[in-house]
């Protein structure tokens, strides 16, 4: 079984020795990217979703049910 556990900066050192004294658990560090999104492309991904919504109350585009959006997440 695998967990992903958020741990503050400065408790990183106390819980790695921690958990290194369990025999049975495995340490594999993974870090992550995040991207980050520039002033440009946010208002590119917001003109985009604009557009969109245009095209759904012209009714040249079909529109989802907020459930099914909800339940992706």
């Amino acid at each position: 079984m695998q967990f992903s556990v958020n741990v503050p900066d400065e408790k990183v050192s106390f819980f790695l020795e921690l958990i290194k004294n369990l025999r049975f658990v495995k340490i594999e560090p993974v870090t992550v990217q995040e991207e980050e999104v520039t002033a440009e492309q946010l208002k590119a991904e917001i003109k985009e979703a604009v557009n969109e919504m245009k095209l759904v109350r012209q009714g040249k585009k079909k529109s989802r049910p907020i459930e099914d959006l909800l339940n992706e997440l």
